[in-house]
């Protein structure tokens, strides 16, 4: 690993500075440029190094806009406007929106919106023009309404369904085992059950309810997560199927048999 001496050398030569000239940037003596860079002269005729100071470092971090991870070698990037922004998950969405009495409005996402949604839900223009209504059901919190899309949730929701969800506050509040609506750069909108791992590495287990084998499980950094809302209400077309009739008769049949079999089986003893 490079040592912090080449790295401050490196950054001298990159703005094209002499040590001297360096030095009266950050504030400090030529000399003391010197003797970190190219060493102090020894009665052997060795030259050692000196290590820097916090003052030193901070000042030219300060000064040069130089990425401290460089300077201690986790990065390769010097500048720190050369870093990849890495997204923060905020506490509140972005844009809500009210009615008249400033009640807060139960934003629609319908499936024919959410390509434009990964790009405009930040953007306050975008969401006004998404349908919203207000549920006096849906309260403490911001709720948001995403149309179900594929069937990869099956058995607990259908293509189309509508789910409501709430707006997941900090990451480390997320359920094990419960049903969220993610919205993410690389996946983009997806419905599915989460199994927490933050603490572990920073990731999330998505699970589809539907077992058919084509809805593998799979990992989510949470550092590509945009929105997290927690699924606490749902409407359905789907009318859940009737009790099976004939398996009810089938199992009273059965009953009457083994009763029948019984009764004659005494009837023959006696």
């Amino acid at each position: 690993m490079i040592d912090i001496a080449e790295k401050i050398t490196a950054i001298i030569n990159h703005f094209n500075l002499n040590n001297y000239a360096f030095s009266k940037r950050i504030g400090v003596t030529g000399t003391t440029i010197d003797s970190i860079v190219n060493g102090r002269p020894q009665n052997d005729g060795s030259r050692k190094k000196t290590k820097p100071g916090y003052d030193v470092l901070k000042a030219i971090i300060d000064e040069f806009d130089i990425n401290p991870d460089y300077l201690f070698g986790k990065s390769h990037t010097m500048l720190k406007s050369e870093t990849p922004k890495i997204q923060t998950y905020t506490g509140v969405p972005q844009v809500i929106a009210v009615n008249n009495n400033d009640q807060e409005n139960v934003i629609y996402v319908p499936v024919k919106a959410r390509a434009g949604y990964l790009d405009g839900y930040g953007d306050t223009e975008y969401i006004e023009k998404l349908p919203s209504f207000y549920m006096p059901q849906l309260t403490n919190g911001t709720f948001r309404c995403f149309e179900v899309q594929g069937n990869s949730m099956l058995r607990t929701f259908y293509d189309g369904d509508l789910v409501f969800g709430k707006y997941v506050e900090n990451l480390n509040d997320i359920k094990d085992g419960h049903v969220y609506v993610i919205v993410s750069k690389n996946d983009g909108i997806v419905l599915k059950r989460i199994l927490k791992q933050i603490k572990q590495d920073n990731k999330l287990v998505l699970k589809s309810d539907n077992k058919d084998g084509n809805y593998p499980d799979y990992n989510i950094n949470t550092e590509e997560i945009m929105e997290v809302w927690y699924v606490t209400m749902y409407a359905s077309k789907q009318m859940q199927e009737p009790v099976d009739i004939h398996n009810r008769l089938e199992d009273l049949e059965n009953q009457l048999h083994e009763l029948k079999t019984s009764v004659t089986n005494k009837a023959n003893k006696n």
